[in-house]
């Protein structure tokens, strides 16, 4: 199975399923997950617990919920499509005139065969989506049968989960993603994809990579707040850079979003990664306190260098928050081009330390330790040559591989077979 088929192959697994803030959904998704990190560890944290300035919400389940038009069709079935239900609705049973339902309709005039995702995590409400189209369509005479069998349990909990992959040292990369949107397929699967498929290409990297690499599934915004309540001050000592991913499936221009730091080196590597690599075909932009969790983990107590690698960004593709947002517009080959440039920006940060030339008095004779010709002629610099006299020339302890990088005008991962060559010959540490 080719990666771009194993990605398919989960996401099948994954998008039926009605995730939320809490549930069951949640949990049987993570244990999908499962059997992809073998590392991966789950938590329960309990429903009305305080977490800053939040409480966290009754866990919410849904048994079956539907309407039943005054003609006995069946119609806003929340086993055809779980975003015909408005997230977290309480449980209802009733029957209704058109215009006392309708303020429990919600609809997109402007596209008119979505539809909406919306939700209702803190004030209980009920309520159901569908298409414009079909809106238009209701019998006006008559009695709407509702049925909304729903729980929320004030004793039920909030999942979510992390993995660990150890490094040489205790310094940290996040990557966190979210696991509460049901049915969405670019703004939240491609990211718990993406996350996952990398989490597997470090895990069997044939070395232990330098930086030790947590990876975080949870709902969005109470999950990050929730992980940053446990996690927190571990962070503030220990992240070097972390990365949020969403909206990463469609064959779309790169967006990185900086940190609020806005010069970390996880800001400084993602952005020289892009532009070596996604050469024109991507946009760097300033944080801004809308998105994703990024701004939780930017939150002024915490102030982590954390940003975020997206393909289209949130809001402004039109599929976004509608069931237009399904596997028709993914594109798998895409997504695992967006992998590799996670990968290339992990490597990146992995490479960018401060070095320094342990043969500092006049350039080190590279000619007795075979790192070069000793036969003299016109085109003896070939790149290779040239990518070793820079880092050792730039390797004061000071300048960091990136610096030597921009100085260089090449991309920082054209220096792994110079800095190997140093290295195995105590040039440089």
């Amino acid at each position: 199975m080719t990666e771009s088929q194993l990605l398919e192959h989960h996401f099948d697994r994954l998008f039926p399923l009605d995730r939320s803030l809490t549930g069951n959904g949640v949990r049987q998704s993570l244990d999908i997950l499962k059997t992809w990190i073998e590392t991966l560890k789950t938590y329960e944290i309990p429903a009305q617990t305080s977490v800053f300035d939040w409480i966290v919400p009754h866990e919410w389940n849904v048994a079956h919920a539907h309407i039943t038009t005054p003609d006995g069709n069946k119609i806003c079935d929340f086993k055809q499509n779980n975003l015909h239900l408005l997230g977290y609705s309480t449980a209802y049973e009733g029957q209704l005139t058109l215009d006392q339902l309708k303020p429990h309709l919600h609809t997109l005039p402007t596209q008119p065969n979505a539809i909406p995702y919306i939700t209702s995590y803190y004030k209980q409400r009920w309520g159901f989506c569908l298409t414009h189209d079909d809106y238009l369509k209701l019998p006006q005479k008559g009695l709407y049968t509702v049925s909304i069998d729903a729980t929320h349990d004030p004793k039920g909990s909030l999942t979510y989960a992390d993995a660990i992959i150890e490094g040489k040292t205790d310094q940290e990369i996040l990557i966190s993603t979210y696991i509460c949107h049901p049915s969405m397929a670019n703004n939240e699967l491609s990211g718990i994809l993406v996350a996952s498929m990398l989490y597997q290409r470090l895990k069997t990297l044939p070395e232990t990579p330098f930086y030790t690499y947590r990876f975080v599934f949870v709902p969005e915004t109470i999950g990050s707040i929730v992980y940053l309540s446990k996690h927190g001050e571990h962070l503030k000592q220990k992240l070097e850079g972390g990365l949020v991913a969403t909206c990463v499936g469609l064959n779309a221009p790169f967006t990185y979003k900086k940190s609020k730091q806005a010069n970390a080196n996880i800001d400084l590597v993602a952005a020289h990664i892009l532009k070596h690599k996604a050469k024109d075909n991507h946009s760097v932009i300033d944080f801004f306190p809308q998105g994703s969790d990024e701004r939780q983990y930017c939150s002024p107590g915490f102030n982590l260098p954390v940003g975020s690698l997206m393909r289209t960004m949130y809001w402004i593709y039109p599929e976004y928050h509608t069931s237009l947002d399904n596997k028709s517009i993914i594109d798998f080959e895409a997504m695992v081009q967006t992998v590799d440039m996670y990968q290339n920006i992990c490597k990146a940060m992995e490479l960018n330390q401060k070095y320094i030339n342990l043969c500092p008095f006049g350039e080190p004779m590279l000619s007795k330790r075979n790192l070069m010709t000793d036969l003299s002629t016109k085109n003896k610099q070939d790149q290779h040559f040239k990518n070793m006299v820079w880092i050792l020339s730039y390797s004061d302890g000071n300048c960091s591989l990136l610096d030597i990088a921009e100085k260089q005008n090449i991309c920082i991962l054209d220096y792994q077979d110079a800095l190997r060559d140093l290295k195995n010959n105590q040039l440089i540490q």
